[in-house]
């Protein structure tokens, strides 16, 4: 998830951009003065800032000039209601990515934000392809780590399939490690040389995900400032790595379709075909055949896809190879913390085997990592592993069951939303203004929140 910093002494911009923003599924983060802002910058990480020029203490353009010295890297877009073409060509020259005026059109901020977002997952795109080669040719790539029947079916699989052109649909619950699956597939195959791109495809709105995929021109739309190549024609004579197909939009899916048949990509805005030569690896948490029947995935691209089909089973059901996993994991996480190698005893193996693993190799990896941080000596035992699973990791509550009750972020988020606000109407008494001004939104706003979740007073 993209970190957005915004900077604008208005606090209703700040807010309205915060909305705007958090809506698309980005973090945000808002200061309203250009020192706040530089302080910030200084002591997190972004990965955008929005920056408005007309402020007090220091104006933004100021800013622009310190942030382009200390981090070139950082895309930085201007905000302003007084815009003149000698301010922008200002801003230009001193690393603006780009300008726009307030209020901003809603399409165009959020091009704007995707393309100036773009510019630095470039080189982040760039250091993974490196890094790809890197293992490849050396060998540092995280082994499969398992000898339950399980994981030994999928090593056997992965050796028969990779060095095919066969396409492979990996399947299974977050963070069992079916990227890493994919990564073995390249690393095997006769592409192995080449690069290896990864989409995620829950993560890019479905009105940016043609332009993702298959590129644009410049001036192909609004913010279309200029020509982006496409993750397909990145991946040519590599592999396509699809991450959570399953959440791609119809009508994108209709178009991956038609490149996997003809093997030919069309930029937006452009007249021209491209010849790709990629080979797709696609991966999935949901029941495709499922999605199928609902009518949200099309079953001829799911026959496309799907000629090797791998699943990932869940940690809970190879509980044997937890003793292995750990053992790997606990020697690379001492390295890259700098600490002395600890062991875990008999004990504390069969303590982590109890667990339910909800989230699979990710949250072992994570657990494991905070109980050698926190561990004294040189020996971890059953009592240091409960003592450091702690309330993360407990099953039960009011936050584990949102967690688990909703699939969709969109409805896990509303039922948060409609938590708190029920909860913090009570704090106030029911009384809407204060409540309206404690959570920082206009009363108008909150009255649209009670309707829109039916939430009412008990009488």
């Amino acid at each position: 998830m993209a970190t957005i910093l915004v900077v604008d002494d208005e606090a209703s911009i700040r807010r309205t951009l915060r909305e705007i923003l958090e809506y698309e599924d980005y973090a945000v983060d808002a200061a309203s003065d250009g020192e706040e802002a530089l302080d910030m910058v200084h002591d997190s990480t972004y990965d955008l800032v929005l920056l408005d020029v007309k402020m007090p203490k220091r104006d933004g353009m100021e800013v622009l000039e310190s942030l382009s010295a200390d981090r070139p890297d950082l895309p930085v877009v201007m905000i302003s209601g007084h815009g003149t073409v000698e301010t922008a060509v200002e801003a230009t020259k001193l690393g603006a990515y780009d300008f726009i005026e307030k209020p901003p059109d809603l399409n165009r901020l959020l091009l704007t934000v995707r393309n100036a977002l773009d510019r630095g997952e470039l080189e982040t795109e760039n250091r993974r392809m490196r890094q790809t080669i890197t293992e490849t040719n050396t060998g540092d790539l995280t082994p499969i780590v398992g000898e339950s029947a399980a994981i030994t079916d999928i090593k056997e699989t992965i050796e028969r399939v990779a060095p095919t052109e066969a396409r492979v649909l990996i399947t299974g619950e977050n963070g069992t490690g079916k990227e890493l699956v994919a990564r073995w597939v390249h690393r095997k195959s006769n592409r192995r040389d080449e690069p290896m791109v990864e989409v995620n495809c829950a993560a890019i709105p479905s009105e940016l995900i043609e332009s993702e995929l298959f590129g644009h021109e410049k001036g192909a739309f609004t913010g279309a400032t200029q020509q982006r190549i496409g993750k397909f024609e990145q991946a040519h004579g590599g592999t396509l790595f699809l991450d959570e197909i399953g959440d791609m939009s119809l009508s994108a899916q209709a178009k991956v379709l038609r490149v996997l048949q003809e093997h030919k990509i069309q930029r937006v805005g452009g007249s021209r075909t491209v010849e790709v030569d990629v080979r797709v690896i696609a991966a999935t948490n949901k029941n495709l055949q499922q999605e199928i029947e609902d009518g949200d995935f099309r079953e001829d691209l799911y026959h496309r896809i799907g000629v090797i089909l791998i699943d990932v089973p869940p940690l809970r059901e190879r509980r044997g190879d937890i003793p292995l996993i750990t053992e790997h994991m606990a020697d690379r996480l001492a390295r890259r913390n700098g600490i002395p190698p600890k062991t875990l005893s008999d004990d504390a193996l069969k303590a982590l085997q109890r667990y339910e693993w909800r989230g699979n190799v990710r949250e072992l990896h994570n657990v494991l990592e905070r109980i050698l941080i926190l561990t004294d000596g040189d020996t971890v035992g059953a009592d240091d592993v409960q003592r450091c699973m702690g309330p993360q990791t407990s099953s039960s509550g009011p936050t584990y069951d949102l967690i688990h009750t909703y699939d969709a972020f969109s409805d896990a988020r509303d039922q948060f939303e409609k938590l708190f606000i029920e909860h913090k109407l009570d704090e106030h008494d029911w009384n809407v203004s204060q409540t309206a001004e404690t959570i920082g939104i206009q009363r108008s706003h909150l009255y649209n929140k009670l309707n829109k979740y039916g939430i009412e007073r008990d009488e």
